[in-house]
């Protein structure tokens, strides 16, 4: 590949890179607002690649960096090297990466004086090599989130998960049918859970099964909370938060009537475009939770919007892009939808409550909370028997706490907390 060739992917990774660090953007709105789109579809995913790597290996890099930098570059200078060193790690020609984060550099008016030490800092990191870069600790959680998490867990734990997270996440997918038949065309593994996994699925709509609408994509973590629901062949059931609609087909599948809310017309339009690929069936509604209020139904499924710390294995713009500022509204709107999704249950019906967070205060807080203002509501801990479900996940006041360090030997899992709750009858 020519200099001019990589230059594209390169010179869009690095927009992307400047998008999260400087202006706290997540990767999933920038490139749903068409970042890439002036891209050809190889240079896209190449784009995404590179810029989703180098957010990955971001604390690495910049340890790597510091032993050539005098000074703190601007963070424009400093994406390029991020993002050079992050390729040279991986084994890219040095000529190539060197040269092309010179151009870099230099095509941008602000920092084109600083191509001589973007040239001379990148020769030293290539002479390092991946053979320097796998010296380097494993990168750290940003402060931010790191200290709430060393108070929730050990720091054993968040040293866990900070290896699984650097280590990438396989892709994950849920089955409408016959999981073992599937699998045969597949050739991924099934989790104990059913999922099946890949460790190098390439382009997702290419693989056997796509076009026929027999799976969706849904990491394993995310695909429990409807196992924990159990809907049955014409219950009516509620997912009151339902993009990308992953749990809304599992329950659709079951043969449950499904009614999906979501508060976005673009995350609805996902939504109803996975339901006509999987000629599964769901009544769509785009509206506020908070402002729908049809009763009667026999189960709801709450996956609450939350800080989403739980997906950082395969979201690593999450932590740059975010500081937590946002915590304490997000608890504060589940409580709240916790309470208004009760009053649309039957009596004796029941809730499921799940967040893709790592805070305590996100999932297990929430439900103690649940139980001292709701007179009569229980914990419905059978639930949770679920098949490939650890009871080692089980916690004290009756929910499952899913960790990104689970099934590490085998790629990890999203973080979630989840819980099934009984409105008296």
């Amino acid at each position: 590949m020519s200099q001019q060739q990589g230059l594209g992917p390169r010179k869009a990774a690095l927009f992307l890179l400047d998008q999260v660090t400087s202006e706290g953007k997540l990767l999933s709105e920038l490139i749903g607002e068409g970042a890439l789109q002036h891209l050809p579809a190889e240079d896209r995913a190449r784009a995404q690649r590179l810029a989703t790597e180098t957010l990955r290996g971001m604390a690495r890099a910049d340890r790597m960096l510091a032993r050539f930098l005098q000074k703190t570059p601007p963070e424009a200078v400093r994406n390029v090297l991020r993002l050079c060193t992050v390729e040279l790690a991986g084994g890219e020609a040095a000529h190539g990466v060197v040269n092309a984060g010179v151009e870099l550099v230099a095509r941008n008016k602000r920092t084109a004086t600083m191509k001589g030490m973007t040239n001379a800092v990148l020769r030293k990191v290539a002479a390092e090599g991946p053979d320097g870069w796998a010296k380097l600790a494993n990168p750290r959680i940003p402060g931010w989130l790191r200290g709430p998490l060393k108070d929730a867990y050990s720091p054993e734990i968040v040293a866990a998960m900070e290896a699984v997270h650097f280590a990438g996440a396989p892709l994950d997918i849920t089955v409408k049918g016959d999981v073992a038949a599937a699998n045969d065309a597949l050739k991924g593994e099934i989790l104990p859970t059913g999922s099946i996994r890949l460790a190098n699925a390439g382009q997702v709509s290419a693989l056997p099964g796509f076009d026929e609408g027999d799976w969706w994509v849904q990491d394993a973590a995310a695909a429990i909370p409807v196992m924990v629901l159990a809907p049955q062949d014409g219950e009516k059931i509620l997912d009151l938060c339902a993009a990308p609609g992953g749990k809304t087909m599992q329950i659709a599948a079951s043969g449950a009537h499904v009614t999906a809310i979501d508060s976005s017309v673009g995350r609805m339009i996902r939504v109803k475009e996975n339901l006509k690929r999987t000629g599964l069936t769901a009544k769509t509604v785009t509206s506020d939770a908070f402002e729908f209020s049809e009763g009667g139904f026999d189960a709801i499924l709450l996956d609450a919007p939350c800080s989403a710390t739980g997906t950082i294995r395969r979201h690593p713009d999450l932590p740059y892009a975010k500081d937590g500022s946002e915590f304490q509204d997000l608890i504060d709107q589940q409580a709240r939808m916790i309470d208004h999704a009760l009053t649309l249950l039957k009596p004796g019906g029941r809730l499921v409550f799940c967040t893709c967070s790592l805070l305590p205060d996100e999932g297990e807080v929430q439900v103690d909370e649940a139980l001292e203002r709701n007179p009569g509501l229980t914990v419905d801990v059978d639930a949770l028997d679920v098949a490939g479900v650890d009871a080692d996940w089980r916690t004290e006041e009756g929910g499952l706490r899913l960790r990104p360090d689970f099934w590490a030997d085998k790629g990890g899992m999203d973080g979630f907390y989840i819980a099934q709750l009984r409105k008296p009858a």
